[in-house]
């Protein structure tokens, strides 16, 4: 998984590679509680939040503009390949996660963990509207973590949701 992500970065442009880590910190972090066929996807636009709000594991942008591109990029590049499954509600369920993530952080709300992970445990399904409208009105993201426990377990999500909190900033 990591290699193809680093791999067709590089590929696509000459200042991704540059951004790419000598010593990459590859961590699944939440894949293991989506589909295993939208694993890659998942795990690509996670990588794009990252390079956006924490410590990436694959790359090292040089400067914030480098940064927001490489990000965006990754996030383009992993609703790509979730597209490409076929699964149109896997996409707007992540589409609804960056746009549910980049409000609580310019608010500076916590949740997105919870966010990540119930979008994670239920991809493609289109079950999360309520939970993410407690979340996006600030109320409590609670929902969400309630919703991901009880598809993916404690254990699953505790390591998802500890393994997150060590890589934002």
């Amino acid at each position: 998984m990591w290699a193809t992500i680093a791999a067709e970065a590089a590929a696509e442009s000459p200042v991704w590679a540059e951004a790419l880590l000598a010593e990459p910190m590859p961590e699944p972090v939440f894949s293991p509680l989506a589909p295993p066929e939208l694993a890659l996807g998942v795990e690509t636009v996670y990588e794009g939040y990252l390079v956006h709000y924490g410590r990436a594991r694959l790359f090292s942008p040089l400067d914030a503009d480098t940064a927001l591109l490489l990000g965006d990029y990754l996030y383009a590049h992993g609703l790509v390949r979730v597209a490409e499954t076929g699964n149109v509600a896997a996409v707007a369920d992540l589409s609804e996660l960056i746009s549910l993530c980049s409000q609580a952080r310019a608010e500076g709300r916590d949740g997105d963990g919870a966010a990540w992970a119930a979008t994670a445990a239920l991809l493609g399904e289109g079950a999360l509207e309520s939970a993410r409208d407690a979340m996006r009105l600030g109320r409590s993201s609670r929902t969400l973590e309630r919703v991901a426990r009880e598809r993916a377990g404690d254990g699953p999500v505790d390591a998802a949701l500890d393994a997150h909190a060590r890589l934002l900033r």
